[in-house]
């Protein structure tokens, strides 16, 4: 087991400068550099960065982080009544897809297996009972149909993209393949399919994005991981592979925790990142690894204001909201299977169940969950929690019409969307979202101001290797950057524009 250094619990990553460092400020006067490059943020893909740059031989780096650890939206909480207490995981919670015999290995896996993080897998398919309004209801049959028409609109978006097809909604996909979920069942069948992964609607999705995101992670044929999804039990927090991964390299001048970020000055010359505290840092290049969703709600202002380019790609793409409302019970009294899901007549409505108290996972813990996605998750996240609560337990009383439900002993849920660190869970590709808008959304601005992130991933957006994926890739052109004395970096499109001329 790694032992973590007690500084590394509570600090956010940020390059040292070297030593007589200086940069040329706006008026003209020398500023001596806190850094070679700042890394602002601590998740997943700044991590990943500063252990490239120091592969390759750059270490004058610091991780600017807003919390007190590192990890971003692996976050952990420690939830339960005294003396029956567990950690849960309120972010990731699962490594989708791991290796399959020889083939690539999901490098979140890699880790996992690297740093002896607890998992175990996850049947999501297998091991599920049904419900709805008024009890138990078997229409597995139709959540097996469900199955076979999310297969088939990711089979049909491979077609159009072979043809050249203009993209559009998976719900004009799901109704052109004749799939068009009308019964609560059915609709719940179809949300634990699509929604409960992307954490929006068909509507609000792109069709041929949505598939290959799924493909590429989980389809074998063109290069994915494979079907395995293992969820993590660490009672360490799935935050612990990252945090293990940084104290093999990282060293205390190098982190920086509790530092919140204000604004970021970008020049010709240099950047400086203004912190909440007043605080100034300067470094020649900054790497942004915050959310999407941060970037939209205009969290941390950009002096001078980001390019048209820049601020559309951002404004283009979505940031989804995925929520777990965790109860806790003296007694188990619900379902036996690791899954359950929940046909309400409101699409959307506390759907998919996960019982924690399941041999497979934390035996005796007394704890189930549901989990809610999209506009459901900003409407709870607007409630106080005793409304909530009383919600959940009045769906709990639907699906047990014959047990009289208790008041839970510990209940708790995240508001991922209204923190400001955050701002959401993690990024969803629309329909009228272009390849030319990601190019924009990954490209740097200048020769200083660098982003990297899962959003930023074109194969692999809103999954935990995206973000891993693309610490590596662009800190690995940053590095080329440095090395060569300056670059142009990644290509933009000016304008993206359509391929013929709208006819009106």
């Amino acid at each position: 087991m790694v032992e973590l250094p007690a500084w590394l619990l509570g600090v956010g990553l940020v390059m040292l400068a070297l030593p007589g460092a200086s940069a040329v400020s706006v008026d003209g006067r020398a500023l001596k550099k806190d850094a070679s490059v700042l890394i602002l943020g601590g998740g997943v893909a700044g991590v990943i960065a500063a252990r490239t740059l120091h592969e390759q031989g750059i270490t004058n780096f610091t991780i600017v982080e807003a919390k007190g650890e590192l990890g971003g939206r692996l976050t952990s909480t420690t939830f339960g009544a005294k003396g029956k207490e567990v950690t849960l995981e309120l972010g990731a919670n699962w490594v989708q897809g791991t290796q399959t015999d020889n083939g690539p290995a999901n490098p979140i896996w890699t880790l996992v297996q690297k740093h002896g993080l607890k998992t175990h897998e996850n049947d999501w398919t297998g091991s599920i009972v049904t419900y709805n309004a008024t009890g138990p209801d078997d229409y597995l049959d139709l959540f097996d149909e469900s199955a076979d028409a999310y297969t088939n609109l990711t089979i049909t978006a491979g077609t159009r993209v072979d043809k050249r097809l203009v993209d559009a909604t998976a719900r004009t996909g799901y109704s052109l393949l004749g799939a068009k979920s009308r019964t609560p069942q059915a609709m719940a069948s179809e949300y634990y399919q699509f929604d409960w992964e992307y954490a929006q609607t068909p509507e609000e999705s792109s069709w041929i994005a949505s598939s290959w995101g799924n493909n590429f992670t989980y389809n074998t044929d063109v290069g994915g991981f494979g079907d395995d999804n293992q969820m993590a039990l660490d009672p360490r927090g799935f935050k612990h592979i990252i945090q293990a991964e940084a104290a093999e390299f990282l060293k205390p001048a190098q982190l920086r925790t509790n530092s919140t970020i204000k604004t970021i000055k970008n020049s010709d010359s240099g950047v400086s990142v203004v912190l909440e505290s007043g605080e100034v840092l300067h470094a020649d290049y900054a790497l942004c690894t915050f959310s999407l969703g941060v970037l939209q709600h205009d969290d941390v202002v950009f002096e001078p204001a980001l390019p048209d380019w820049k601020e559309e790609a951002i404004q283009s793409m979505t940031m989804a909201t995925y929520t777990k409302v965790f109860l806790q019970f003296e007694e188990k009294f619900w379902f036996d299977t690791e899954m359950a899901l929940y046909a309400d007549p409101e699409r959307g409505r506390y759907p998919v169940w996960q019982s924690l108290d399941h041999v497979n996972f934390l035996p005796g813990s007394g704890i189930v969950f549901v989990t809610t996605t999209g506009d459901y998750s900003l409407r709870i996240e607007s409630l106080p929690d005793e409304q909530v609560q009383e919600e959940v337990l009045g769906v709990l009383a639907a699906m047990f019409p014959n047990t009289t439900i208790p008041a839970p002993v510990a209940f708790h849920f995240p508001r991922w969307n209204a923190d400001p660190l955050f701002r959401g869970s993690y990024s969803n590709w629309p329909s009228s979202f272009f390849s030319e808008h990601h190019e924009n959304l990954r490209a740097n601005v200048g020769e200083r101001l660098w982003f990297a992130g899962e959003a930023t991933s074109q194969k692999y957006f809103g999954f935990l290797h995206g973000a891993y994926f693309e610490g590596a890739d662009v800190a690995t052109d940053m590095a080329k950057c440095i090395k060569a004395g300056g670059c142009v970096g990644m290509k933009h499109v000016q304008e993206v524009t359509n391929a013929r001329p709208y006819k009106i």
